[in-house]
């Protein structure tokens, strides 16, 4: 039985906004700027620290130094790499974290190459949810009017990232219909989408007898 359903989402899409309504309908955990708290508080380093690293690469230099630095036969004793907090140490975190989720079951994970981490595992559910550019820079101008000149460079830009972030950590393409079980373009609706998603991982007794109760 399903226990897990992880959301990979394109920026402005409304994916997150979809996993709020998922949770909902099945009384389940909603995992997404939580899982930040939850780390931050692991690693004994602050919420910002740990968003700082939240689906995101080192800077090139910082990679590159740190490859010359492991490489280096002649290295100074320094910071043991347990003690260093950046991206590989967040996708550590946030890969435990999800493999705990999976055990508790019963939760609807946003992002982080959640699909990727549990590719496989009996149990989990892997969505991706799409939009076209402009229902995407349509929601930005409604929802956040403080954003409404947001070009399509931008948003095309955050997509690259998280492309970035999975293909670096995971190998994978974050865009591979052969990682998910199910994707959708977000113009259908929450209510289409939930109702898509419940039926297709087999939970519509789980999701009727949470409307019963």
């Amino acid at each position: 039985m399903i226990r897990i359903i992880t959301v990979e989402r394109e920026y402005g899409s409304q994916g997150a906004e979809f996993a709020l309504h998922l949770a909902r309908k099945l009384n389940w955990k909603l995992i997404d700027h939580c899982l930040i708290e939850d780390i931050a508080r692991k690693a004994g380093v602050t919420s910002a620290l740990a968003e700082q690293y939240d689906e995101r690469l080192d800077p090139w230099y910082y990679r590159v130094g740190k490859a010359f630095w492991h490489g280096s036969l002649e290295r100074l004793p320094g910071v043991p790499d347990a003690e260093v907090f950046d991206s590989e140490r967040m996708v550590s975190f946030v890969q435990e974290a999800l493999l705990e989720a999976t055990e508790a079951g019963s939760c609807v994970v946003v992002g982080r190459g959640a699909a990727c981490v549990l590719s496989g595992v009996p149990g989990a559910f892997h969505a991706f949810v799409y939009s076209s550019m402009a229902r995407r820079m349509r929601w930005f101008e409604k929802n956040f009017p403080e954003h409404a000149k947001i070009s399509e460079q931008e948003i095309i830009a955050t997509d690259k990232r998280r492309a970035a972030y999975i293909r670096r950590f995971h190998d994978r393409d974050w865009t591979d219909r052969r990682l998910y079980h199910l994707m959708m373009n977000s113009c259908m609706g929450f209510d289409a989408m939930v109702g898509a998603t419940v039926e297709g991982a087999g939970l519509v007794e789980v999701s009727e007898k949470h409307q019963a109760g």
